[in-house]
């Protein structure tokens, strides 16, 4: 018998000064089995630093033709598409086709996540962002994870603030074009 999703309940304030986004904000997030709790982590970060009206998480490994995060206006037009991870140069192609904006987050060596994407076809590449961490940081914060968790995320001047039920850790956030 398959193992479902576990779930974890997040109570968030948001303080993204860079952006002028200030929210407190109670997000249930599913964790399928075959999920990290690094790329869980990297998710609710995107969400939290992708923070907009509409925004919202997608049914996870199920919905395949969806990224991890996105966003909608008033009509439901898509104008965000947000992946975690590793995506693939067809990922990002087709979310660039059908949404404005797409950005990456990553816990892994941006370098190398960027390389699997170089002389691919990738519609509009050069204005899909790639953003990522500094080596370790997530790990570490993951070790604070548990069901339910109280977060404290900031961002000032590209300096992450995380805080995970008292656990505290800073990392700047490294943000650079896909081409």
């Amino acid at each position: 018998m398959a193992t479902g999703a576990t779930m974890y309940s997040f109570q968030v304030t948001l303080a993204d000064v860079d952006r002028g986004v200030y929210e407190d904000l109670s997000l249930r997030v599913a964790r399928h089995p075959s999920e990290t709790d690094a790329f869980m982590l990297t998710r609710l970060l995107a969400y939290c630093l992708e923070f907009t009206e509409g925004i919202a998480f997608s049914d996870g490994i199920s919905a395949t033709a969806e990224p991890a995060v996105y966003a909608k206006d008033a009509t439901g037009a898509l104008v965000s598409w947000v992946e975690v991870g590793a995506p693939d140069a067809a990922r990002l192609h087709d979310g660039s086709l059908r949404s404005p904006r797409v950005a990456v987050y990553t816990h892994r060596d941006p370098l190398k996540v960027a390389a699997t994407w170089a002389g691919k076809r990738i519609h509009r590449s050069g204005e899909i962002e790639l953003h990522s961490f500094e080596p370790g940081f997530i790990e570490r914060a993951t070790e604070a994870l548990a069901r339910r968790t109280v977060v404290s995320v900031s961002r000032v001047a590209d300096t992450l603030y995380l805080e995970l039920n008292g656990w505290q850790g800073q990392s700047a956030l490294y943000t650079q074009p896909v081409t």
